[in-house]
């Protein structure tokens, strides 16, 4: 008996939003160690799709606030920020009200812990 086998493709389709907008803040110090960051008074976490909005997301958030770039993927669209606590949020903010306004994106509630 022949059975026929069936090829499935599955496609991974973005849509434009920012997925997460998170801010750590006062994290301990092993945090930052694991990481691999300096350390600061908050974390700031970013995922964003397509994923070369992270480069973009950067750029708006250096430009809005006090913050230094811990970490930064293009390839998978995720932004990790440093800074005091008002500062990351500030820059999460001001990137969340960019890519809402002007690039029509899906925005992230801005959640904090």
């Amino acid at each position: 008996m022949d059975i026929e086998k069936q090829r499935v493709i599955q496609e991974y389709v973005p849509g434009k939003q920012m997925t997460l907008a998170h801010v750590i803040a006062n994290p301990d110090q092993q945090l930052y160690t694991r990481l691999g960051i300096k350390e600061a008074g908050a974390i700031g976490i970013m995922t964003l799709t397509p994923t070369e909005t992270a480069i973009i997301a950067a750029d708006i958030a250096t430009k809005s606030a006090d913050i230094s770039i811990g970490y930064l993927d293009r390839f998978t669209g995720s932004l990790v920020i440093t800074g005091e606590v008002s500062a990351v949020e500030m820059a999460l903010d001001a990137v969340n009200i960019f890519i809402t306004e002007k690039l029509k994106y899906t925005p992230a509630v801005l959640t904090r812990s």
